[in-house]
């Protein structure tokens, strides 16, 4: 994990029992001694990742329904810090906007990148009933100001509509969808069950999930390569584009068709949780000058 990640040493279930009672039920003490939870329980894992941002994010309202995706706060947080480095890099500090692709009902990324770095969030979605839950807890949470949502009309589209030719964005940030179809995603889950020991006879999926939220036609190749399309129709709206890529063989072809479309800089960060290794590839259409000049306006 990165080194500024708060879960790098695993946590305190001891600590996150006191501050949500509602985990206590879910904890036990496996073979090895250790405190731990049932990965498989959805209920378990949604207990878990309350507790977490509860206790370190000071976020006290988190509710949205069993049927949409329960986030692993370690590795979201963890991309969050990535893309800090990058936006220093760029010698961008002050003043950040971040765009959020599919922000989803849970609003994870808007909720932890506000929390850690202070920075300002636009999330989008193609679900109204997300964005309405979504919205919920922002408000509850006070975080009205500093987080806003846009409604994605179009499920092709990941920037028309959505961004008005006067937005700025330092950076966006997408988890795309990996999956093909409901089937691929159904037999993933039932491998991951079956990995937990968990028996698969009666379906279970312990992290949930909206269709829009983990498939799209074609896959995550179809979907990033749509990002990447439409991310060169706005070369100037934004100074960073990025996206976490789970499936490696993916970036190579990413590189390729960025080098097409006349990106002036592209550059990938490997994520390691655990035994899952992930990556975010970031890319940019700014040339030196305007990238100078974007740093420029962003302090004043």
């Amino acid at each position: 994990m990165h080194k500024k990640n708060k879960h790098k040493d695993g946590y305190d279930l001891s600590q996150l029992k006191n501050v949500l009672p509602e985990l206590e039920p879910f904890v036990f003490v496996n073979t090895f001694g250790k405190e731990t939870i049932d990965f498989s329980k959805p209920e378990a894992v949604k207990a878990l990742n309350t507790a977490l941002l509860k206790a370190h994010y000071d976020i006290s309202f988190w509710e949205f329904p069993n049927s949409y995706l329960c986030p692993a706060i370690p590795g979201r947080v963890d991309y969050i810090h990535y893309i800090s480095d990058i936006l220093k890099r760029s010698h961008i500090k002050e003043n950040i906007k971040v765009l959020d692709i599919g922000t989803g009902a849970n609003c994870i990324y808007p909720l932890l990148g506000n929390r850690e770095y202070d920075w300002q969030f636009i999330g989008t979605d193609i679900s109204e009933k997300a964005l309405k839950t979504a919205k919920k807890i922002i408000v509850k949470n006070e975080l009205a100001q500093v987080i806003g949502l846009r409604h994605q009309p179009d499920k092709a589209s990941i920037f028309n509509n959505v961004i008005a030719e006067t937005d700025k964005f330092s950076i966006t940030m997408c988890n795309p969808p990996f999956y093909k179809s409901e089937a691929e995603a159904l037999e993933a889950t039932t491998k991951k069950l079956k990995g937990l020991g968990h028996a698969t006879g009666e379906f279970i999926r312990n992290f949930s999930g909206q269709s829009q939220e983990l498939w799209f036609q074609g896959g995550e190749k179809a979907f990033l390569h749509t990002y990447l399309y439409e991310s060169s129709l706005h070369k100037t709206n934004c100074f960073w584009y990025t996206s976490l890529v789970s499936n490696k063989d993916n970036v190579k072809s990413m590189y390729k068709s960025l080098k097409k479309l006349n990106a002036t800089g592209v550059k990938t960060i490997e994520m390691k949780l655990g035994n899952k290794i992930s990556r975010i590839v970031a890319w940019t259409f700014l040339t030196p000058e305007e990238q100078k000049e974007w740093t420029l306006n962003e302090a004043i």
